[in-house]
């Protein structure tokens, strides 16, 4: 079993930074890919950047340019450093790590980016 913990998140203005955080403990030695996603009212949950166990990443087009997805393995820990923010960056944001034999989510952390 693999536990996540997201943190970060809260309220910025356009044009601001935020640095989220994905925590993971358990069975970390299983995870494969981690990727953050994005939820709002309006969108089903999508993939906003995602890393590699090989720490290859691929971005969703909206973000390109402004976020970066890291990940320090000694610490468990999976980072997304947001930059530029803009008010549809607003949503819940989930971390994902996926094994060979399931995904695990967690429970989220909010961003919202105020005009």
């Amino acid at each position: 079993q693999v536990q996540l913990v997201e943190s970060g998140g809260g309220l910025v203005q356009v044009g601001g930074s935020l640095r989220l955080s994905c925590v993971a403990s358990g069975s970390t030695f299983s995870i494969n890919n981690v990727g953050w996603y994005r939820q709002t009212p309006e969108k089903p949950r999508e993939l906003v950047a995602r890393i590699s166990s090989g720490g290859s990443t691929n971005y969703a087009d909206s973000v390109k340019g402004r976020f970066t997805i890291s990940r320090d393995n000694a610490k468990n820990t999976v980072y997304l450093q947001m930059n530029s923010l803009k008010p549809e960056d607003t949503g819940d944001y989930y971390c994902k790590a996926n094994s060979a034999y399931r995904d695990y989510w967690g429970q989220g952390t909010q961003v919202t980016v105020s005009s």
